[in-house]
């Protein structure tokens, strides 16, 4: 694990404790909100990201390199949170977010230097999630999401002319599975949310080149991303 992600584990870990100790004594805050059938707000977060990388058969009997794998890039998130209640446990939610991603691919060629290709995207996602929380206590409470995102890289290389035709392409769009967690802390004026969520695309998202070398050694490429966010709501 980064040693970027883990000061910023820890520095969330801080923040809850701090702002949990700050909360009082009773459900107050809590029932304000409880009274708002929705509430909006804005989500900040940071994300590590990476790829699945399924060998190809080729990859067997090649002879030009002796491994491929995708190594960890970091990234920024930035949206809109949109919540609904369905009863007292349970919430919708519709997050459209700009999304800041570098995934790197690192081949091992016998007897070279290793290199690298960069993958760097900026996506435009929209999740829908389920959200489950737990009974309040202190004007705290707990909870779980699950969803579905739709991701689409308004940067995507494979949308435009390139003259460098020797780089592994990936499709702009993707559909991934999220799960995660997180603390709700109710405030009189707002809601802070600190939560963490881990993404797994459903789709191969690798454009096959049969020309490449580079492409032809991979099966199938899956994203991966783990995020920390930071959600204020009222």
């Amino acid at each position: 694990m980064q040693k970027r992600q883990l000061l910023t584990i820890g520095f969330t870990i801080l923040a809850c404790t701090f702002l949990s100790a700050q909360a009082g004594r009773g459900n107050y805050n809590f029932m304000d909100f409880q009274q708002k059938p929705y509430y909006f707000g804005i989500t900040l977060g940071v994300n590590t990201a990476n790829y699945s990388i399924f060998q190809s058969k080729n990859f067997i009997g090649n002879s030009n390199f002796n491994s491929i794998e995708s190594v960890m890039g970091s990234g920024g998130n930035f949206g809109i949170v949109t919540n609904l209640k369905i009863g007292k446990y349970f919430d919708v939610r519709f997050l459209p977010t700009l999304s800041f991603a570098t995934r790197n691919l690192r081949y091992n060629r016998p007897g070279e230097e290793i290199f690298q290709r960069k993958i760097e995207s900026v996506f435009a996602e929209m999740p829908f999630h389920i959200r489950y929380k737990s009974a309040p206590y202190n004007d705290t409470r707990l909870f779980v999401i699950g969803g579905i995102k739709y991701s689409f890289d308004v940067a995507s290389e494979s949308r435009a002319v390139i003259k460098d035709v020797e780089l592994v392409k990936v499709s702009p769009t993707d559909f991934a599975l999220e799960i995660g967690g997180g603390i709700q802390f109710f405030f009189p004026y707002f809601i802070f949310s600190p939560e963490i969520k881990f993404s797994h695309g459903l789709g191969n998202t690798l454009i096959y080149n049969e020309n490449l070398e580079e492409s032809q050694i991979i099966d199938k490429i899956l994203s991966r991303t783990f995020t920390i966010s930071l959600h204020f709501e009222g």
